[in-house]
């Protein structure tokens, strides 16, 4: 195999991950953290592209990293239309799907444009994006909801629960599409999923509006009291967005999206950080049993993967609820 160097952009609604590898072992690895208040500048996700942008390239200057020798250029995949998983290949259509956000806003958006000007760069590399947000295998009958307005859609976080999927299988000599697992990312968003032989056929809309209250997201809320909020007159539509993606969760108690924070707060005995943290805990933990269900029970293992799987206070708190369900 000629030698390879790959440079691989993870952008996250707290974080901006790169890394450089050489076919297959990794030779640079860094995590640009953005803090809610750094990001509270850009009005929109899409206007946070050149200082992301910039971030990067001083990043691979300051570490003197080649770019002539990167052949590849690949970032996360983001709000383009439901797709299944895989790799593909940044186009004209893409780039314009995801400045305008055609699904929605969102961080991961940012991980095809990178890659794209980055390409600017290094005019030889290839720009790619691998396993979107809209990686969609749902069955249908997860697709209902009560009201024919409405569709649940698939929008997780792919890459890294089909990434740790297959990592696992490995790591048990078996085989990815063998067997059926329950995934959960705990970052600054929260997605739960159920893998069935290599497809994910349920998990919940980790964007905005489904699941367990993560360090920036509201997750699924009481539907009558949220009709009365959007009625009050109060607020306009941006805020309440805002509410549910952005300034919900941690960031709506603590006014910070920073789990660490919070960690060390409980640590030390502060009640409120305590008692919000296990919440959040508890409503994964929730997800994760319901999906147990979906699976009818037959659930090979649980992963909890994402920068709160660090947070051993939080794991063993989700652990010791579902424990009797699989390994973890």
């Amino acid at each position: 195999m000629h030698n390879r160097r790959i440079l691989v952009i993870n952008p996250g609604s707290t974080s901006t991950k790169i890394a450089v590898y050489e076919n297959t072992r990794s030779v640079y690895l860094n995590k640009l953290v953005h803090s809610y208040e750094e990001l509270k500048s850009f009005p929109k996700i899409i206007d946070q592209l050149t200082y992301r942008y910039n971030l990067i390239v001083n990043e691979l200057m300051n570490e003197k990293i080649n770019l002539e020798q990167i052949k590849v250029v690949i970032g996360r995949g983001g709000l383009l239309k439901p797709i299944p998983s895989g790799i593909y290949k940044v186009n004209d259509r893409m780039i314009d799907d995801l400045r305008i956000g055609i699904q929605g806003e969102h961080a991961s958006n940012l991980g095809g444009l990178i890659a794209h000007e980055l390409k600017k760069l290094i005019p030889d590399a290839l720009a790619l994006i691998a396993d979107p947000v809209v990686v969609d295998e749902m069955n249908d009958v997860a697709r209902v909801t009560g009201h024919p307005l409405f569709t649940r859609r698939s929008i997780f976080h792919a890459l890294n629960q089909k990434a740790i999927a297959r990592s696992y299988a490995e790591s048990t000599h078996k085989v990815y599409e063998e067997l059926n697992l329950i995934i959960v990312h705990l970052g600054g968003g929260i997605s739960v999923g159920a893998h069935q032989k290599g497809k994910v056929i349920d998990v919940n809309q980790a964007l905005n509006g489904e699941g367990p209250m993560s360090p920036e997201r509201s997750g699924t809320l009481p539907i009558g009291e949220l009709v009365d909020v959007c009625f009050s007159g109060k607020y306009d539509r941006e805020t309440i967005q805002k509410m549910i993606n952005g300034e919900g969760g941690y960031v709506a108690y603590f006014g910070t999206n920073e789990a660490y924070k919070i960690e060390l707060q409980a640590k030390q005995g502060d009640e409120k950080a305590k008692h919000l943290q296990e919440a959040m805990g508890y409503q994964v933990a929730k997800y994760i049993g319901s999906l147990a269900a979906v699976l009818k029970g037959n659930v090979d293992a649980i992963l909890l993967t994402g920068g709160l799987a660090h947070n051993k206070d939080l794991t063993n708190y989700i652990s010791e609820h579902v424990s009797f369900l699989a390994p973890i």
